[in-house]
């Protein structure tokens, strides 16, 4: 059965001596994090025995912050940034900071949010084999769920969580069955949040490609989702547009949450048509950069174009209600579309006048998306058409012949 990772949101009711000891356990832990993505090139087990004995933290949550570091160096190599220049606790509040004439309360301000970001983070995976989790585990007390810290010398405390979340039942099911949950705790604005990750079994594909499909063509200017409904046969039934201004607007976590709702939007589509999603296999690697003579606002529409990140909620979305996904190489997409809608619009061919329409499958070829449904072929007499369209059209004699 097809799985899909699921997070959960909490409060953490901290208070008295118990906020000494977290804020303690929070240092401790985000320093070895960033001393070990220093240290990139050491074997992970040379780093577990020399953190160990630096920060007083137990192998496994040692462990967890060398993983941690590691992904940070493997997505910064990704993005095509250098590990070298990953500031920790942001970029943003960094070159704030950096600025000489903030007055007093804003750098006291700016300091505060700078010191949660960078020194206000715990994590802990999951393990099946310990019962979900041994560093940070939710137990159920007095009819009430808390998180269980480990806090090192066979000490824990017990911190109360407060969430609404409408998966918490769901998750309350895994946990009796002791289903692995990795927890991540986080200080912000004075609180404390906890985020809690398993998988979820998801349902069987129960929406394919039988009965047609939804194409998804995601732009960045003007800013719009657009998509378009074909049949079994390929053909097109319906079509239309969602704006996404949003996409570009505010910060990242506004953008974030638009990117849900536009995928809630397309998935929506896809459920009432019960068909499923075409979607292109796009990378856009070349965003530009200042002094390449493209200009401010294409640059900027390219760095703030947000594909991969809608891409990811409509495919995980999709997952969760049962439809299939396919993605295509986008190559000549445009062009097909072209020349199926061509043929649409066309009243009638010269061929069905005459009664002599050509049944052979001369230039068949695949069809982007259709081909996920079986309608992977061109239209009989289609090629017949091109060629008679060609030849009456008013075009210089030397592009004659080219379908010969």
């Amino acid at each position: 059965m097809p799985k899909a990772k699921t997070t959960i949101q909490a409060r953490l009711k901290v208070k008295g001596k118990e906020k000494e000891i977290l804020d303690d356990l929070m240092r401790r832990w985000s320093s070895c994090m960033r001393y070990a993505y220093l240290l990139e090139g050491k074997t992970r087990n040379e780093l577990k025995r020399e953190l160990q004995k630096v920060f007083s933290l137990n192998s496994r949550y040692v462990d967890d912050a060398i993983l941690e570091a590691q992904k940070i160096i493997t997505l910064s190599k990704k993005l095509g940034f250098k590990p070298e220049k990953v500031i920790f606790g942001g970029r943003e509040l960094f070159e704030k900071l950096s600025k000489k004439h903030l007055s007093k309360k804003q750098r006291k301000e700016l300091k505060k949010r700078w010191r949660e970001k960078r020194q206000g983070n715990l994590y802990s995976r999951g393990d099946k084999s310990k019962n979900g989790n041994l560093n940070l585990r939710i137990v159920r007390e007095r009819e009430k769920y808390y998180l269980r810290i480990n806090v090192g010398n066979r000490k824990w405390i017990l911190l109360e969580l407060i969430t609404s979340h409408k998966k918490w039942g769901l998750f309350e099911s895994y946990l009796i069955q002791g289903v692995p949950y990795s927890v991540r705790a986080h200080k912000r604005n004075s609180k404390y949040y906890c985020y809690i990750t398993f998988e979820e079994e998801l349902s069987p594909k129960r929406i394919d490609f039988d009965k047609g499909a939804i194409g998804i063509d995601l732009n960045a200017f003007p800013s719009h989702i657009a998509w378009a409904e074909v049949g079994k046969d390929g053909n097109l039934k319906s079509y239309g547009k969602i704006p996404t201004p949003h996409l570009f607007d505010g910060k990242k976590t506004k953008r974030d949450y638009w990117a849900w709702i536009y995928a809630h939007q397309i998935v929506r589509i896809a459920l009432e048509k019960r068909k499923g999603i075409v979607l292109e296999s796009l990378k856009i690697r070349e965003k530009g950069f200042r002094g390449d003579y493209t200009g401010r606002k294409s640059r900027r529409i390219r760095h703030n174009f947000s594909y991969k990140k809608l891409k990811e909620r409509i495919v995980h979305l999709a997952r969760r209600y049962g439809i299939a996904v396919k993605e295509v190489n986008p190559a000549y997409t445009s062009v097909i579309g072209m020349l199926r809608a061509f043929l649409q619009v066309a009243e009638k061919s010269p061929q069905r006048e005459s009664g002599t329409e050509e049944n052979s499958t001369e230039g068949e070829f695949p069809l982007t998306g259709a081909g996920a449904m079986g309608a992977k072929m061109l239209p009989a007499g289609f090629v017949g058409i091109l060629k008679r369209w060609v030849i009456n059209s008013p075009v210089p004699n030397h592009t004659n012949g080219r379908f010969g």
